[in-house]
């Protein structure tokens, strides 16, 4: 599966939920059962984690359906600066049931707006 680099725009103090449908490269369906995901944003790629922003990263079920859905509260969102942009990434884990390791891949990328809020 290829990494796509997207332009977000989320609203400041408002909610915000991202669905993703993850395709193989036939165009089916990718069965994420066994798999986890996370999905991080940060005003820049050396933050360390602990300022990074973390999406609730949910994998709907059935895991068969390929549909990733992230988060974000209105708490989160409020505090974003618009003025500011920042990055942000998503990548699916999986165990090896062959080696034991872990297999991470990216699955999305790119760069998050926020829209300034008046209320």
């Amino acid at each position: 599966m290829a990494t796509h680099y997207e332009v977000l725009q989320i609203n400041q103090g408002s909610d915000t939920s991202i669905e993703l449908e993850l395709v193989n490269v036939d165009n089916s369906k990718k069965d994420l059962t066994g798999f986890s995901v996370e999905a991080k944003l940060s005003s820049n790629y050396s933050q360390p984690d602990s300022d990074k922003t973390s999406f609730l990263s949910i994998i709907s079920s059935p895991s068969t359906s390929g549909i990733v859905n992230l988060s974000l509260t209105n708490e989160q969102t409020s505090i974003l600066n618009p003025k500011k942009r920042f990055v942000y990434d998503v990548e699916i884990s999986h165990v090896d049931s062959a080696t034991g390791n872990t297999i991470v891949e990216r699955v999305l990328e790119g760069i998050l707006t926020v829209t300034p809020a008046v209320t």
